[in-house]
């Protein structure tokens, strides 16, 4: 039976088209299908992939009941209550909605990283989506007319909530520096070749220039 999460959406990458894929990236070994990441310089385990993300959307859909119904329950002049709250179902939300695009995603193996990488990604959404909430870039039901005091608690207990919904150690997020020094190396690494490949392009263009001159 082909696995999928509560909505029903499928595995991007599901164990039928592993068995029949030629990918050179993809690997088998007694453990199962695997790749090997560079950045972390460990096997990713596709099938321990998945079944993270279908612990974490059963651990969100859980947190999304628990809230729904503390927020029935409390009363309105509760008014920093209910901004903790719905803090709190604000970054559940951002979690779901990723775990959603990440598990269905057959356009690149990309997606395929640790659970503790898939984390530090998280983290940035999160706290992009905080800044974007701030600007009022955002329309979101749930914030009132003045989201002071949900922002402030988004700000205060992201960072563990993350952890609990994801199961993490404290020390999960403190490797977040890896992901995003790589990325940044990689950058660098290809603004150096562009400017290269121009600088030489146009000693190119000089020489050619030169020597019609001197041909004339």
């Amino acid at each position: 039976m082909e696995k999928m999460l509560s909505t029903g959406i499928k595995r991007g990458f599901p164990e039928q088209w592993l068995k029949k894929q030629k990918e050179p990236k993809i690997k088998r070994d007694e453990g199962g299908y695997y790749l090997f990441t560079v950045n972390e310089n460990k096997k990713i385990y596709l099938e321990d992939f998945y079944a993270f993300l279908e612990n974490t959307e059963r651990r969100c859909l859980e947190e999304m009941k628990s809230l729904s119904e503390k927020m029935s329950n409390c009363n309105v002049d509760r008014q920093e209550t209910l901004a903790y709250y719905n803090a709190r179902k604000i970054i559940v939300e951002v979690v779901l909605k990723n775990v959603y695009e990440y598990y269905e995603d057959t356009t690149t193996l990309g997606v395929i990283m640790s659970p503790w990488c898939f984390g530090t990604v998280i983290l940035e959404k999160v706290e992009n989506q905080k800044a974007r909430l701030s600007r009022a870039e955002l329309l979101n039901s749930d914030l009132p007319e003045y989201p002071y005091y949900v922002l402030r608690y988004i700000d205060e207990i992201y960072k563990r909530t993350l952890l609990e919904l994801f199961e993490f150690p404290e020390e999960a997020f403190r490797y977040r520096w890896q992901y995003t020094e790589v990325a940044k190396r990689c950058s660098k690494a290809l603004s150096s070749i562009t400017d290269t490949l121009t600088n030489i392009l146009s000693l190119v263009k000089e020489y050619r220039s030169d020597s019609s001159g001197h041909a004339a």
